[in-house]
């Protein structure tokens, strides 16, 4: 899911050399924007699972909105938003960036791995 129109993720997706996925939801797609839950809802519905099933990832508070709204659990990365707009928007888990994310997956699970400073929310 990208909030910018499917041409520009397509020539942004090239620029970094990385293919075009099967399933890619742009603002072109969707009715409501972010922090509307709209986005993520239809993103989980194109992958055929529950929006509660999904780990959304954001920087931004509307985003944050927006997966909790779903459902989803939230991974902020805090690159473009302080630590307290990240907790306030309701972030489940808070991190450096998307390089403090792994994952891997056995016996049909994914495990995320979040690594560096973050905060855990209960919620």
């Amino acid at each position: 899911m990208t909030s910018c129109t499917r041409p520009l993720a397509e020539v942004r997706l090239r620029a970094a050399g990385l293919p075009i996925p099967e399933r890619l939801l742009t603002c072109d797609d969707v009715t409501n924007g972010k922090p509307d839950p709209e986005p993520y809802l239809r993103g989980a519905s194109l992958l055929g699972v529950s929006a509660t099933e999904c780990v959304v990832v954001e920087d931004v508070p509307a985003g944050i909105r927006a997966g909790k709204a779903a459902g989803a659990r939230v991974v902020a990365c805090r690159t473009t938003a302080t630590q307290t707009e990240l907790e306030d928007a309701g972030a489940d888990w808070i991190v450096d960036g998307c390089n403090s994310i792994s994952a891997s997956q056995s016996d049909g699970k994914l495990t995320l791995v979040l690594t560096g400073e973050r905060t855990i929310r209960d919620r």
